[in-house]
């Protein structure tokens, strides 16, 4: 019998929690570690849908990438969204369990999925714990590629959301140096790395900083920029995950969801 303690233990081998940032709570929320695990479903987001389609599944863990206990959660009273999605899973006996920047900065992590999907060389980290491992990724591309040919390529591979592929920058701009980071990455906009790039691809950037690095864009002492959907940027790490998870616990089913959790529904574009 496999128990939620076990798969703990094959999650803190794969994605130890010594290497998640202080501010960070991944870990076990949910569950009995003595409990029998024989399904982990896997999402990037611990919402109403996919706490849902877990139980429906007949998960005995919603393993995600963002922890649903964060940012000064003082209750989970079922009237909040939080605990309406906890009490879904307890009902359900559906554990919950988080993997994030602790997944982020192993040498299969999230920005490392998506460098791999644009063959992307000489892949090294951008804020770097390690030669190999850290948040981020900076590489080559194979050949020297335009703006719009790499968010178009982007688009291709990622899963489709309201807000597509934004760029700042000439569409017949040529750009080698990439530098990327999935998930929230304005943080990094002043790393040498990202500023001595051709272009850094990342979520959930604000109009200010945006816009501030746009500029030093036009004067020649930054990158171009490529803005996708945070969830989107994440997903593609969810099959990884799942490969790993399967060689370290081969007697549990592993599925993955492909609900789209990106919080926008559609877009109205002039």
């Amino acid at each position: 019998m496999v128990t939620l303690d076990a798969v703990g233990a094959a999650v803190e081998r794969l994605w130890p929690l010594s290497g998640a940032s202080s501010w960070d709570s991944p870990g076990l929320a949910v569950g009995d570690p003595a409990s029998e695990v024989r399904r982990i479903h896997l999402a990037v987001d611990a919402v109403l849908d996919t706490a849902d389609e877990a139980v429906e599944l007949g998960a005995d863990l919603l393993l995600v990438h963002h922890p649903l206990l964060f940012r000064g959660v003082t209750t989970v009273a079922e009237s909040t969204t939080k605990g309406a999605v906890i009490a879904r899973l307890i009902r359900g006996s559906c554990a919950l369990l988080a993997a994030h920047t602790n997944a982020d900065v192993v040498v299969t992590g999230t920005s490392r999925a998506i460098a791999s999907r644009l063959g992307l060389t000489g892949q090294r980290p951008i804020e770097a714990s390690t030669p190999d491992t850290g948040i981020g990724i900076v590489g080559r591309a194979a050949q020297p590629i335009t703006l719009m040919a790499l968010a178009r390529a982007l688009s291709d591979f990622l899963p489709p959301t309201a807000g597509g592929v934004r760029v700042a920058g000439d569409h017949d701009r040529v750009v080698e140096t990439i530098a990327l980071c999935g998930g929230a990455g304005d943080s990094l906009l002043d790393d040498p790395s990202v500023v001595a790039s051709d272009v850094y691809i990342t979520s959930d950037l604000r109009h200010h900083p945006a816009s501030d690095a746009r500029d030093r864009m036009l004067l020649g002492r930054g990158p171009a920029l490529i803005d996708i959907s945070h969830w989107a940027s994440e997903w593609l790490w969810l099959e990884q995950a799942a490969v790993e998870l399967r060689a370290e616990l081969p007697g549990v089913e592993i599925t993955v969801s492909e609900l789209r959790t990106d919080p926008w529904d559609f877009a109205v574009v002039r």
